[in-house]
């Protein structure tokens, strides 16, 4: 069964369960699953890009509120100056945490970016990102993972009813499913992104 739409999805799920008792629940299920796919799946379509204005003395810049990972991140200086991520341990005992100049490396903090060093001046930071799509809901009735993975939805759902299908063989076929389709997903996007760009190959010479 195509499914396209929110309402659709219900359907299909309600299709797949084959649990009338189970309706009232969809909902819930397919926003867990929503979840389960936040944290599992990275195409290029969930993607977005901002700029932020550092302030000078402040090392901070604040998060996206959709944020889930960086792509990339780079102060948009002539020429574009890259930031090296370090971990927060690694970060705060570096002494460029504590100086003055154009940041170079950064961290990630609470729902805030720490630079390094501190910012002399006001900067431009280029953030391409992976973000959180939007929820599904009556009112929003299409999202990024309906559009682009709904193979990959569609089995997230039926996996968080699991704890309603106690001993059910479908479970451990739908996880299997799920597995798979985030697997080429993922796979296929990495290789869309960098379809085109010439690889290097690097010979050693036999002694």
């Amino acid at each position: 069964m195509a499914f396209t739409t929110y309402s659709d999805l219900q359907t299909s799920v309600a299709s797949w369960l084959g649990r009338d008792d189970l309706t009232d629940r969809i909902k819930d299920f397919i926003e867990l699953g929503e979840f389960r796919l936040r944290r599992n799946l990275r195409i290029r379509e969930m993607l977005k890009d901002v700029t932020a204005t550092t302030t000078a003395g402040d090392s901070t810049v604040g998060l996206p509120t959709d944020f889930l990972e960086v792509r990339d991140i780079h102060v948009s200086t002539n020429p574009i100056q890259p930031l090296d991520f370090l971990t927060p341990s690694a970060f705060f005992s570096n002494t460029r945490a504590t100086e003055s100049g154009r940041p170079l490396q950064y961290t990630i903090k609470s729902q805030e970016f720490q630079l390094a060093p501190i910012p002399d001046s006001a900067y431009t930071v280029a953030l391409l990102y992976y973000a959180e799509p939007d929820l599904l809901s009556d009112s929003n009735t299409s999202n990024v993972f309906l559009s682009n993975a709904p193979d990959a939805l569609l089995y997230s759902t039926l996996v968080e009813a699991e704890p309603y299908l106690m001993n059910d063989e479908r479970v451990r076929v739908w996880a299997s499913m799920l597995e798979r389709s985030l697997e080429s997903l993922n796979k296929q996007s990495i290789q869309s992104q960098y379809s085109g760009v010439p690889l290097s190959m690097k010979l050693t010479k036999k002694r």
